[in-house]
């Protein structure tokens, strides 16, 4: 032992606190923990800082790279090691003196005497779908007359729940027996934590999955498990003040700032709480049908192990934005520094894409420059090239050489944060420092204008309600708002979900009922005013709660259509601006359908059989030109409304194809 540890002075700290007498109990006693995973091994530092000199220790498990996020003797110089032996070499660093017993087998059946033997407290690290174990350790310690503590790390809190000897004890509280395994994981959930403050801020109910036996956790979560669980257990060691036995329980969640004490005489017999099972079971069902409906694509194309950094880049990259999600690009990693961007065809159906594509080709130099931002991360520059491959189909070569040093562009940390706001925003114009900023990200080869006042929010919230009323009486638009509106999440890879497009329930049931029929859309367009409340609410009152409504232009007006690669460059420019706007906390909604039918109109082409919606584009370009105060239709490549957020972020928003699913078919 290092002659150099003091066991008074390492711990005088605490006194003050606890007496000397106290810490020197302390320093006598032995507690079990059965499970060094997310919450285990941050007991055993607490416990072992507080200065108990005995521990009895149980896991069989090695450290993985998902374990980083969360778990104490977690690191990289320690991945395949036994958490078991991590853990004890690093308690003994901090106190030499201790004795530990190990078990690296894990808790079973027929050892479990042997873990219990010679132990005055054990607090329950178990992986939570350990329920097995859990009961038999419980009621092993029940009848030993040791008592026990298991603290929850749930969302940003922890809920912990201490059973005496003498008092109800584990079964008589969760009431598992007899239960299928899918009910048992419901009971022990709201068993430990009646009041269920983390359900709501769980931003995506997917990544809790109780038939999968997965779940989300947060090393917040973990550290206030032990503090709570050391706490509890010094009063129970020490036998002093009171501690909340069950049927009583705590529930402190630091996210919403809330402290419960819970009270369930009976545990689950409780008639509140049965009433809590029932609806949960309702919500597990319909969490379940959704996962089986939608069930996570499996890997396809195995991550290259030669252009590991690529793979890595590609994944910010991903987050690119385009037109209704559509994602239009396929990947495909030559080496380490080289890959090409496939260009799919272009869909001739889609009557948003104007212009030969136009908006398409721009959300391709979102992705250029997002891979840009990306790459500096990794020390690397980006360069690129379109070109026309064997088949005659445009594709983008892109190359990511190494550079020495630099540190990764101040726009990488809101890459995945930036997405479309289509909800009301703050009445606060934007400052001037904030909007030269703005300007300075946009660069000198295009010029941005500023509709800011009350008349000119009022003007560009009729020009989009305009654009809505066509795009929603047009048959041509109809197959693709049916192909793009995902019903049934909250986050769509690829589409955009319903929730997202700020209409109320009621609007909502009544769009998805009249997109299931042209007939239905044409009989509330002709007898119910079915644009009406959508224009309302999509367009009218979000115009009007904004710092501003803008559009960047070209300084001059071109002779020709731009070609690909002045699109592309443009395009960067703009996903530049928006990420700008994220960084200084500033939302954005795009406006690019009035553009697309002000061009129809403008340049005379068919895009409707509906005479009306063309008569109707007609007198939207009239208005556009107006709006535009002197700036040249033509010269317009980007509109859209921006200010500050209103509240939090929403729970609804595309996401995007994974990088597997992004890739090249192996066919292709």
């Amino acid at each position: 032992m290092d002659g150099r540890f003091d066991y008074q002075l390492a711990f005088s700290r605490t006194v003050g606190w606890i007496t000397q007498e106290e810490q020197a109990i302390l320093r006598s006693k032995r507690i079990a923990i059965a499970g060094l995973g997310g919450v285990g091994g941050s007991h055993l530092l607490t416990l072992t800082r507080l200065g108990i000199g005995a521990f009895t220790l149980a896991e069989m498990d090695s450290f993985g790279i998902e374990n980083l996020n969360r778990q104490a003797g977690a690191f990289m110089s320690t991945l395949e090691r036994p958490k078991l032996e991590v853990l004890a070499t690093i308690a003994r660093d901090i106190n030499p003196e201790l004795s530990i017993r190990t078990f690296p087998e894990g808790l079973t059946e027929f050892n479990l005497i042997d873990f219990l033997d010679g132990i005055d407290l054990y607090i329950d690290s178990l992986d939570f779908f350990a329920l097995n174990a859990r009961r038999r350790i419980f009621a092993e310690c029940a009848n030993r007359g040791i008592p026990a503590i298991t603290a929850a790390p749930l969302g940003m809190g922890t809920a912990l729940l201490a059973f005496h000897p003498a008092g109800i004890s584990f079964e008589e509280y969760f009431q598992l027996e007899d239960a299928i395994q899918s009910e048992q994981y419901l009971r022990f959930l709201l068993g430990l934590s009646p009041a269920m403050l983390q359900m709501r801020y769980l931003v995506a109910p997917e990544a809790v999955n109780l038939a999968g036996q997965k779940g989300p956790s947060t090393p917040m979560a973990c550290e206030l498990c032990a503090g709570a669980a050391g706490t509890v257990a010094l009063k129970i060691l020490l036998r002093r003040g009171h501690v909340p036995f069950a049927p009583r329980g705590i529930h402190f969640d630091a996210y919403r700032t809330k402290l419960v004490h819970t009270w369930r005489p009976w545990g689950n017999r409780n008639p509140l709480q049965r009433l809590a099972l029932a609806i949960a079971r309702r919500r597990l069902a319909s969490v379940t049908h959704r996962q089986s409906e939608h069930p996570p694509k499996k890997r396809t194309n195995p991550k290259p192990p030669h252009s590991a950094q690529i793979w890595d880049i590609l994944e910010q990259a991903r987050w690119a934005p385009s037109g209704d999600n559509a994602q239009p690009w396929r990947f495909q990693i030559l080496d380490a520094e080289e890959m090409v961007i496939h260009i799919p065809p272009e869909r001739n159906d889609n009557v948003y894409e104007y212009n030969d594509a136009q908006p398409s080709w721009l959300s391709r130099g979102f992705l250029l420059e997002t891979l840009r931002i990306a790459a500096s991360r990794h020390a690397r520059k980006l360069s690129w090239r379109l070109e026309t491959n064997q088949e005659g189909r445009q594709q983008i070569r892109i190359k990511l050489a190494s550079i020495a040093g630099g540190d990764a562009d101040k726009l990488y940390s809101v890459i995945v944060q930036r997405s479309v706001d289509r909800r009301r925003y703050q009445l606060k114009r934007l400052p001037p420092a904030l909007r030269h900023q703005l300007e300075l990200a946009l660069g000198d080869e295009v010029q941005i204008r500023w509709a800011e006042s009350l008349a000119e929010r009022w003007h560009w919230g009729l020009i989009n309600a305009a654009a809505t009323h066509i795009r929603l009486s047009i048959p041509e638009a109809y197959p693709i708002h049916q192909r793009i509106l995902d019903w049934h999440r909250q986050k769509s890879p690829a589409g955009v979900p319903a929730a997202a497009v700020s209409a109320n329930p009621i609007t909502q049931r009544l769009m998805r009922w009249a997109l299931a029929d042209w007939a239905r859309v044409n009989f509330l367009n002709r007898y119910l005013a079915g644009t009406l409340t959508p224009r309302l609410e999509f367009d009218l009152i979000p115009g009007l709660f904004c710092a501003a409504h803008f559009w960047v232009a070209l300084k001059e007006a071109p002779d020709t259509r731009l070609r690909n690669e002045q699109l592309l460059e443009l395009g960067m420019r703009l996903q530049r601006f928006w990420l700008t706007a994220t960084r200084l906390n500033l939302v954005v909604q795009p406006s690019l359908a009035p553009l697309a039918f002000s061009f129809y109109s403008r340049n005379r082409i068919p895009f409707t059989t509906n005479q009306k919606g063309a008569s109707k584009a007609g007198q939207l370009n009239k208005k556009l030109s107006l709006a535009l105060q002197g700036t040249a239709p033509n010269t317009v490549i980007f509109a859209g409304r921006i200010g500050f957020p209103l509240g939090n972020p929403p729970t609804s928003r595309s996401t995007r194809l994974s990088v597997e699913e992004l890739m090249l078919p192996d066919e292709a």
